[in-house]
């Protein structure tokens, strides 16, 4: 197995600001990322600014070009977007470990609640969408405004990988392990990926409510 800090790790959606945040801890750890975007021109624009604040080397491409020049792909799309994306980059990831990290919710007055997937979860919606790529799903509970921070040098968080392919799950945990404080843990196979996408409105409501940015941590692990 290859170490993930010789892997380019590319980034769609990493514009917005979970995958950005990811992006910066990524690239402050030195690892190779690219941002990818609908619009290369602002891809490229998100890029300079991940420089700016973190070092390292960061490219920015549109979504085709970032999944091709990527060896891992992180797919954090918006849901409404989700489907139509991966759909449209079949070939450039084939072959390429994805980690789906999309949260299908809903909002109303009383707050944050999980959408129901027909495939499942997002991430067998991913699988079904990409089946010559190796999926997983992580980084569901990971605060966008703590990882964007670099002054907070040690990220109190745990992230739980989900797949059925054990090879891409243990570089995917490898991949969070390179954030200073976090540790990837094997949370199963995908089937199980409905659950930890659902739970992200429950930690939603707990911010909210604690005014915090909570996270998980699994015990006597």
């Amino acid at each position: 197995m290859a170490d993930v800090r010789e892997m380019t790790v590319g980034v769609l959606g990493g514009t917005g600001a979970q995958g950005r945040g990811l992006a910066i801890r990524w690239a402050n750890a030195g690892l190779k990322v690219v941002i990818g975007s609908r619009k290369a021109e602002r891809a490229a624009r998100a890029a300079a600014e991940i420089v700016e604040i973190a070092g390292g080397t960061v490219t920015g491409q549109d979504n085709a070009g970032c999944a091709a020049a990527s060896d891992i792909v992180l797919a954090a799309l918006p849901w409404e977007g989700h489907a139509d994306t991966l759909k449209s980059l079949q070939a450039e990831l084939a072959g390429k470990i994805v980690i789906d990290c999309v949260n299908p919710l809903g909002f109303d007055k009383q707050g944050p609640y999980a959408l129901p997937v027909p495939e499942g979860s997002a991430a067998q919606l991913a699988e079904q969408l990409l089946p010559e790529s190796r999926v997983t799903a992580a980084f569901h509970h990971v605060s966008a405004v703590i990882l964007a921070d670099l002054a907070v040098s040690h990220v109190d968080l745990d992230v739980l990988v989900l797949g059925d392919d054990r090879e891409a799950t243990d570089v995917v945990r490898a991949l969070a392990d390179v954030i200073p404080g976090v540790r990837g843990i094997y949370g199963g196979r995908l089937r199980n990926a409905h659950q930890v996408e659902a739970l992200t409105a429950n930690l939603i409501a707990i911010n909210r409510r604690y005014k915090a940015h909570a996270g998980l941590r699994i015990t006597d692990v």
